[in-house]
């Protein structure tokens, strides 16, 4: 049975503990609105992209480019889009789970974030390279990924790109999704939002005419790689704002258990002590009547 003083030094130490957790937890809210900010002003730009580069499409009529077309790669490029650090709660292992169910033979990885990295070396497979990007993802840092994957894609190195990240859906929901990169086919929309919403829409083009110059086929062969880096940043912002809210709903998650256990023991203490003090009134008794 534990002594009150073990008890105590239990009660310090879990104290200790909460105020380190509510002090990440501050944190984590704090980067998590900029997060979201950050993910959800991002998307009507994305949406715009989308819709220009659905009208640019069928202007150009039967026009053909290399980032459309299927490539020649036996195998295909999956990029995994992780957090740097840990306690997030099961935000990097649902993904991670994701990443397992590749086939390793047919499977050329690029990771993004630390946890990947160190997922895909650990379990022996084939890493093409790895990338970092801050706590405020640049759209610099997603262009060298978009890079990348768009040159090993029209080398022949590879049939398709892939990318895995976990989507922000909610404050409390982070789902991780695989998307197709490359080739691009049919554009696509992304409806998600702080309101649980995620989905994807087909866009076609509206009945409004448009000129372009030089013509449609140059202007959406320039616009193709950025429409790709574009939604590798957006990829990025998508990440992000999971893992602060993760992170910020784990540690609050942590500082509600330190509480409840504080309780307990304070609790499990009281009666200790109370069990302490009841014994020694009854030796006293009894040493009363035996002298009396």
């Amino acid at each position: 049975m534990p002594s009150t003083r073990d008890i105590r030094r239990r009660i310090k130490s879990v104290k200790n503990t909460a105020q380190i957790t509510k002090a990440m937890q501050m944190v984590a809210a704090s980067k998590m609105r900029r997060a979201q900010q950050a993910a959800l002003d991002g998307r009507p730009y994305a949406e715009l992209m989308n819709k220009v580069l659905a009208e640019v499409s069928a202007g150009a009529g039967e026009f053909s480019h290399p980032l459309i077309q299927e490539g020649s790669g036996e195998k295909r490029a999956l990029i995994v889009i992780s957090s740097d650090k840990g306690l997030c709660g099961g935000l990097n292992s649902n993904l991670l789970r994701e990443a397992g169910k590749a086939p390793k033979d047919s499977t050329v990885f690029i990771s993004a974030g630390r946890k990947a990295s160190q997922f895909l070396a650990r379990t022996k497979r084939d890493l093409a390279a790895e990338f970092s990007y801050k706590d405020a993802p640049e759209f610099s840092e997603a262009r060298a990924i978009s890079k990348m994957a768009q040159d090993m894609f029209l080398k022949g190195e590879v049939s398709g790109v892939d990318v895995l990240f976990t989507n922000f859906i909610s404050t409390l929901v982070q789902k991780p999704e695989i998307k197709t990169f490359l080739p691009i086919g049919k554009i696509k929309g992304i409806e998600a939002g702080v309101e649980g919403k995620s989905s994807e829409k087909e866009l076609e083009a509206g009945s409004a005419e448009f000129l372009f110059e030089p013509n449609p086929q140059d202007v959406f062969s320039n616009l193709l790689p950025h429409y790709l880096n574009f939604q590798m940043y957006q990829y990025l912002l998508e990440s992000k704002a999971s893992e602060h809210s993760a992170r910020m709903v784990a540690m609050k998650s942590a500082t509600d258990n330190a509480q409840q256990l504080i309780k307990d023991l304070t609790l499990e203490f009281n009666k200790l002590r109370q069990s302490m003090i009841t014994n020694e009134l009854l030796e006293i008794t009894s040493a009363a009547m035996a002298l009396g």
